[in-house]
């Protein structure tokens, strides 16, 4: 499984290459921080490729010819935001899987993180907000055991 890791590493840096985030930081280094944040090694390798289908030119049938099992495959399916899709409706989706559960909340805790941006505006913490909310939802669902 450690393979997967590096490979799941490599991958991410090839897939966001040239990405940024809404701070203007290189969107990699988002990624690299939500796979530290996972206590497992399934949480860590979903970590970095949970923006790749989305993001990139990547599809789940490339990583499945890699190797990568199909836990995570599903969880990255998961945490791919489809076009036109709801909030609620994608939210439910992550729920269907502990593992897609606890990275989202890793990435949200992420994104959430206010010292990331310098001089933080009205959005940012209208986005904060919207987070909030989609976090207690989430962390709500896990004590659940949903």
């Amino acid at each position: 499984m450690k393979e997967l890791l590096q490979k799941a590493l490599e991958i991410a840096m090839k897939a966001h290459e040239g990405q940024v985030d809404k701070v203007g930081l290189p969107y990699f280094l988002h990624v690299v921080a939500v796979s530290e944040m996972g206590k497992t090694l399934e949480q860590k390798i979903v970590g970095l490729l949970h923006d790749v289908i989305e993001d990139s030119s990547w599809t789940l049938n490339d990583l499945k010819k890699l190797g990568f099992p199909e836990e995570i495959l599903d969880a990255i399916d998961r945490l791919t935001k489809r076009k036109n899709e709801s909030i609620k409706d994608y939210l439910s989706r992550v729920k269907g899987s502990r593992l897609s559960l606890e990275v989202k909340l890793n990435d949200l805790s992420h994104n959430m993180d206010i010292s990331r941006i310098s001089n933080p505006a009205e959005k940012d913490f209208k986005r904060i907000e919207k987070y909030k909310s989609q976090k207690k939802e989430l962390e709500e669902a896990l004590s659940h055991g949903e």
